[in-house]
């Protein structure tokens, strides 16, 4: 005689800091007001859910009404809230003092606003290290949730993966439940019946047996935004159709996890490897690499082993994007080298708001990329540099620093020179390239230097090519679709047989063509300098020079050309003076990625003698220029560039190619501009000024 399955049924719900308004409004009307209404109406459904911190704070804000029904459902005992940090950080790649900070301050939120406290935690992106098992327990976590692949990593059966296990680490104690990946693929994609069905045939025969646990914790997202998610959840009335069938069901007892927990004993001890989710392993390979695992992958599948070996057919872990990818290293070893300052601050007034900065500096999203944008969209990765800017001014402020550092930010044995009067700041590698990694405006908060260079992804392969670009089509206009891959069609919704999810789906939003997968062989820094289109090697130059005054001089030769680069701040403008000694005929130039908010939205703007003259967007050529200024509406601020003498200019709106849940885009993440000017005169200088309003306004 078996007993009925404990449905321990979870969702978690996040947005990125800094996502666009829209995008929250639209995740609000077809996926979080939708499923808490559904919900609402069936009190006996018991269930956890995870909001983090600061999209419940957005959604209290501009959504009171939903928020009164998840309070009046936590009231009523029917949803128990889960814990995490607060922003939504990889606890694994924070330190252990935020990561404590980062886990009470939501805790403590959770408690204040619902009267409940939470004992178990959402680990973000499911990212497990054992090293972050002292934090949680330290703030009364006592158990959190991993992909059951986790347990699978250990040599543990699928079978027994029904119940909750024990770790340690330090000593300290902390029960894990494995996530059911079945489960997870049939929520929501296959029809209602068939997942209730499945969820009953884990029943255990013994009646002894503690209760089987049906377990399942997923993004909240695929409940209405995912793709064709929303028809099919409730115009169609999959969610609707799954409570009414688990409240019918004598084999299912939908329940929480602190009751199964509380009454439950555990399954024993186990130590899981660092590790996340089976999609997530793969992504944090570099093309390659990850091409290698694919085609191993397929080789299982085709052999039929599969499911026995893909527990030992692992990919990477998530800390290998900050090695895949330098844009990400970099911000996070700034993010680091705040803390650290933060943290040797005496308590002060400002403390808490400071801390608050620095939690959202380490929000995840923007430090990773695999089917959803994160590091590729630039309004997310402008968020964590707005915090950091921000938090660097606040620092300063309360204890000052010198305005010329030399140190190794990002740990890959390069030095950097941080040069910095309080209204700006750039940062200079000592590499041959002597240009500028890092271009900070304390009051607009940014980081002019914020690209992404085009990395190679394996899934260019995946991408579908269109023929030679006409020269009046419009790349970004136009929706293709792989015909040939079965999770395109609006498939098997219509049939009763569920819909297909984003991992399945082969979608190019845009146009692309073979040179918008062309790789860089370099970063996309600021003043990256040639002759005749050859790159410039610098060395440093003597760091005490008398007439450096407070800036950082670096020198190169080519054949009998001595060149003199020196940069430096004046107030709110960065200068760059380009000396030469010796005679030559070529023509020198010097490029400029520039990282400009509004990107090729309507937003942006060149401006020449007061007239707009082009977007960031289009492509631009002026002769004889000394004088253009770039506005942004998103900035609100400008920048004017001068040349101390007429020079050829040009732009180009820098594109990658990005994948997302939506399918294959192109994304701009800079605008490069290429001064250049025949070798004939003795000095160059170059100067780019940051202004805080918009044009309009300073002409107001």
């Amino acid at each position: 005689m078996s007993r009925p399955v404990s449905l321990l049924f979870g969702v978690h719900a996040h947005q990125p800091i800094g996502n666009f308004p829209e995008v929250l409004a639209d995740a609000h009307m077809r996926c979080y007001k939708p499923f808490l209404e559904v919900l609402f109406r069936y009190p006996e459904f018991h269930f956890a859910m995870h909001f983090s911190g600061w999209l419940l704070d957005y959604l209290f804000a501009h959504f009171p009404q939903d928020m009164a029904m998840l309070t009046e459902m936590v009231r009523r005992g029917q949803v128990e809230l889960f814990g995490a940090g607060e922003t939504e950080p990889v606890l694994a790649a924070i330190p252990a003092r935020d990561r404590i900070g980062q886990i009470e301050t939501f805790s403590t939120k959770l408690t204040a606003t619902f009267g409940q406290r939470p004992s178990g935690a959402w680990l973000t992106e499911r990212v497990w290290d054992s090293t972050v098992v002292p934090a949680l327990t330290a703030c009364g976590i006592r158990y959190v949730i991993v992909d059951d692949y986790h347990f699978l990593c250990t040599g543990k059966i699928t079978d027994q993966l029904n119940g909750f296990f024990s770790t340690e680490e330090d000593a300290c104690r902390l029960d894990i439940f494995p996530i059911s990946e079945a489960l997870r693929y049939k929520l929501p994609f296959s029809p209602a019946n068939e997942a209730i069905a499945h969820i009953e045939s884990l029943a255990a025969e013994k009646a002894n047996d503690q209760p089987v646990a049906a377990i399942y914790f997923d993004d909240i997202e695929k409940f209405g935004i995912w793709p064709e998610t929303y028809q099919w959840v409730y115009e169609k009335g999959w969610l609707e159709q799954f409570v009414q069938g688990v409240l019918s069901s004598p084999g299912i007892i939908p329940q929480h996890y602190r009751d199964y927990h509380a009454a439950g004993k555990t399954k024993g001890i186990v130590y899981l490897p660092t590790t996340s989710y089976i999609e997530m392993n793969e992504w944090t390979l570099p093309a390659e690499s990850a091409r290698v695992y694919a085609d191993l992958v397929k080789q299982s599948k085709a052999s039929g082993g599969f499911e026995r070996n893909k527990a030992f057919l692992r990919g990477g872990i998530w800390k290998n994007f900050l090695t895949r990818y330098p844009e990400s290293n970099w911000m996070h070893k700034r993010m680091l080298g705040l803390s650290a300052r933060l943290a040797a601050l005496p308590q002060n007034p400002h403390t808490g708001e400071m801390q608050q900065k620095l939690y959202a500096a380490q929000a995840n999203d923007a430090y990773w990329h695999g089917l959803f944008g994160g590091l590729y969209l630039p309004h997310l990765r402008r968020a964590i540099y707005n915090h950091l800017i921000d938090l660097e001014a606040m620092l300063d402020h309360c204890a000052a620093r010198e305005s010329r550092v030399t140190q190794d930010i990002d740990f890959d044995g390069i030095d950097e020179t941080c040069l910095q009067n309080g209204n700006l700041q750039i940062i200079v590698r000592h590499d041959p390239s002597a240009s500028i990694v890092e271009f900070d405006a304390y009051a607009l908060k940014h980081n002019f230097g914020d690209t992404l260079r085009r990395h190679q992804e394996d899934y260019f392969d995946k991408v579908q090519l269109c023929g030679q670009h006409p020269a009046d089509d419009d790349a970004d206009s136009h929706h293709q679709e792989n015909p040939d891959n079965p999770g395109n069609a609006h498939n098997t919704a219509e049939t009763g047989g569920g819909i297909a999810s984003a991992h399945d789906r082969i979608v190019s939003r845009h146009r692309i063509y073979a040179v918008d997968l062309e790789t860089d062989d370099n970063a996309r820094t600021l003043f990256i300098d040639r002759i005749n289109n050859a790159r410039i090697a610098f060395h440093a130059a003597d760091a005490n020079d008398a007439n450096d005054a407070g800036g950082i001089r670096f020198q190169a030769r080519h054949e009998s050309l001595l060149i003199n680069k020196h940069l430096q701040l004046v107030d709110n403008r960065l200068q760059v003076t380009y000396r030469f000694s010796g005679e030559s005929k070529d023509s020198f130039s010097t490029e400029i990625n520039l990282a400009m908010p509004s990107c090729d939205g309507p937003g942006g703007r060149f401006i020449v003698q007061g007239e707009p003259v082009s977007g960031f967007g289009q492509p631009l050529a002026l002769a004889d220029l000394t004088e253009i200024t770039l506005d942004d509406d998103t900035l609100q601020g400008s920048m004017l560039l001068r040349a101390s003498r007429p020079v050829q200019f040009s732009a180009q709106p820098l594109f990658t190619v990005s994948q997302s849940e939506q399918g294959f885009e192109k994304i701009m993440q800079a605008v490069t501009l290429l001064l250049t000017w025949p070798i004939e005169t003795e000095a160059v200088i170059l100067s780019l000024t940051v202004h805080r309003q918009s044009i309009d306004e300073r002409q107001g």
